[in-house]
């Protein structure tokens, strides 16, 4: 299955404990190692984190700089357990305004994990899902019509999404919020929506299993009857299925 995460509420874990946002930063960058852990433990395929979005650049630049600083952190101490893990990580996004330091960086880690196959871990760095659905328009052109699978494809093509991931079947807010911020817009048209008001540092495995506990409890009908997309999916008999039925259990 594949799982998102919109990742919220650094801020004000660390204004709750009267720290300077930073810290929260850093503890959310500490969730996000249990997390993937935790994730690859659970055998989920992709795991796509939303770590800084398009419109994060209007935050104060101290804070930017800091962000883009721990990103690259995580991926330079993270990527050799990720190797040894055998998680794959990729970075989706825009790459032509991110620094060379972390982009170098994100080469690097995409290249060493290349051959992983256990999990797919996909950071959304520089990310705007509108952004991508026009980028990836562009290239659609010619008179003839794309199937969904062709257009996530696209969408795969313009924000360095290797190899391309399925549709999103558990997308998980933290921190309250109850919007999805421009995130998988196209992959999330049927997943299941959890918002939980944990803050993101204070994620954790146990947090995981109920949020995955409470998706296994939900019948995902695809716009059919109770029980028909089920067979359906599992028949094959839908033309969208490849890229919209997938298992209803973690």
């Amino acid at each position: 299955m594949h799982v998102a995460i919109i990742m919220d509420g650094n801020g004000r874990w660390a204004r709750a404990r009267s720290l300077d946002r930073q810290a929260g930063h850093r503890a959310g960058a500490r969730a996000v190692e249990a997390i993937v852990r935790s994730a690859a433990r659970r055998a989920i395929d992709t795991l796509t984190l939303y770590a800084f979005s398009s419109d994060n650049w209007h935050r104060p630049q101290l804070e930017v700089v800091s962000l883009l600083r721990l990103m690259r952190r995580f991926l330079l101490t993270e990527t050799e357990r990720c190797r040894a893990e055998s998680i794959r990580v990729n970075v989706i996004g825009r790459r032509d305004r991110l620094g060379e330091a972390l982009l170098k960086q994100i080469r690097h880690s995409e290249e060493v994990t290349a051959g992983c196959a256990r999990m797919h871990l996909r950071l959304a760095i520089d990310y705007s899902s509108r952004w991508a659905l026009m980028e990836a328009a562009r290239l659609v052109g010619g008179p003839n019509p794309m199937s969904p699978d062709e257009y996530l494809a696209c969408l795969a093509r313009v924000t360095h999404s290797e190899p391309v991931a399925p549709a999103v079947d558990l997308l998980i807010r933290t921190g309250g919020e109850r919007r999805l911020s421009d995130f998988l817009l196209w992959e999330c048209a049927y997943a299941e929506l959890l918002f939980t008001d944990t803050l993101w540092p204070d994620f954790d495995s146990t947090a995981l299993s109920r949020a995955l506990a409470e998706y296994a409890r939900r019948e995902r009908k695809f716009g059919q009857l109770p029980g028909i997309a089920r067979a359906a999916a599992g028949a094959g008999g839908l033309q969208e299925s490849s890229m919209l039925a997938r298992s209803d259990h973690p």
